[in-house]
């Protein structure tokens, strides 16, 4: 079966429109708890500092300058919702740095948005935000560098979530193509469902099952 006999009738009936969704805070012992609207982020992971979340319907494969889909390319909205020690050892590094505070006494967390490379099986963090409580962006950071996959240790918090977000989107690229903004080509719409590079990849193991403690936290976590 082709890419373009699967996706025929999807691609002309789907409209997508994602609301920016906005926090819901609530105090639970002094720990301020952020929720985050399920009906557009999954949950992958908890950690001692923060809870990581994908956008599930806002992924997409990058467009090119002809309209059409580069299916090496997957764009994954993220979002990291802080603890209060973390909220406070990200305010504490900006002090150090001597970075601007506005806003900071409502930071919630973070956004990152990934760039999956699947043709050189690379992640990179093309924008990073700080977020407050209403979703309002407070800084950002567009210097992330591409990381090879390989290259990340199984107990780095960043093992499991990514291979979470490819295992979702192998499973789900039908819904990917449907929603994202572009078309396929023609040498692409005549693929092998076994040719698509989501379904091509090597996708690494689950990790051993580990305590929280025992997790990895990301360079600037």
């Amino acid at each position: 079966m082709t890419l373009k006999k699967f996706f025929a009738g999807i691609l002309a009936s789907m409209i997508i429109f994602v609301s920016p969704p906005t926090f819901a805070q609530y105090e639970d012992d002094g720990e301020t708890i952020t929720e985050v609207p399920t009906e557009i982020y999954m949950w992958v992971q908890s950690t001692p500092r923060a809870n990581y979340w994908f956008n599930h319907k806002d992924c997409g494969y990058r467009v090119k300058d002809d309209n059409t889909l580069d299916l090496y390319t997957l764009r994954v909205p993220t979002v990291l919702i802080y603890d209060n020690v973390q909220i406070e050892d990200v305010i504490q590094k900006r002090k150090w740095r001597k970075l601007s505070l506005i806003g900071y006494d409502r930071l919630a967390g973070r956004a990152d948005f990934l760039e999956f490379d699947l043709r050189n099986m690379t992640v990179q963090v093309v924008e990073r935000v700080d977020l407050d409580d209403t979703w309002a962006h407070l800084d950002k950071d567009t210097s992330g560098e591409p990381v090879k996959l390989t290259d990340i240790p199984v107990k780095d918090v960043r093992y499991k979530f990514y291979r979470t977000i490819l295992e979702w989107a192998r499973a789900h690229n039908d819904l990917i193509i449907a929603r994202s903004r572009g078309h396929l080509s023609e040498e692409d719409g005549n693929l092998l469902i076994t040719e698509v590079p989501i379904n091509k990849i090597f996708i690494p193991p689950a990790e051993v099952q580990q305590k929280p403690e025992d997790a990895l936290p990301t360079p600037d976590e």
